[in-house]
């Protein structure tokens, strides 16, 4: 079953390549999969101790001995969007680095483009990040989308002291 780890996680990893020192930690897992692949996905999680459930639209897998969403699997389904109100679809479960971490990892524009569209405090946070250790490039910030590009320009650049 295709699927890419995203977020905060996929944050880490990216970022872990260039500089371990610099990852910031996180309580949950975000995983891009396919809809059709969502009952593979509950299949895979259900010896681990996590049951399906759906918080405000968003399906997630918790678990059932201490079922806090705050701890759980956030699944974003691939090739829709995220939010309704989002103008990009999420990526598809495609664009993935393999060369990262021992898992899938969503790839870098991909990831960058994601967390522009969400935009709040902490994907400011995961953007400053990548941007402070040199992975988000003008090269990369060239191919995304005109609105996500606007977006960029709000994350400060790093500080070299």
């Amino acid at each position: 079953m295709p699927y890419a780890v995203i977020g905060g996680n996929a944050v880490a990893a990216w970022v872990a390549s260039v500089d371990p020192d610099a990852v910031r930690s996180t309580k949950d897992v975000d995983i891009l999969a396919r809809r059709d692949d969502l009952s593979s996905v509950a299949d895979a999680l259900l010896p681990l101790g996590l049951i399906q459930d759906d918080v405000l639209g968003v399906t997630i897998f918790i678990d059932r001995g201490d079922p806090s969403p705050k701890r759980g699997v956030h699944v974003a389904i691939a090739n829709e969007r995220i939010r309704p109100h989002y103008d990009h679809p999420a990526p598809d479960v495609a664009a993935v680095a393999r060369d990262i971490a021992p898992f899938p990892v969503i790839d870098l524009p991909a990831l960058v483009a994601m967390k522009l569209q969400s935009f709040r405090d902490i994907d400011r946070a995961h953007l400053t990040d990548l941007k402070g250790v040199g992975l988000i490039t003008p090269a990369l910030v060239a191919k995304l989308p005109t609105d996500l590009r606007a977006r960029m320009k709000q994350i400060p650049e790093p500080d070299t002291h």
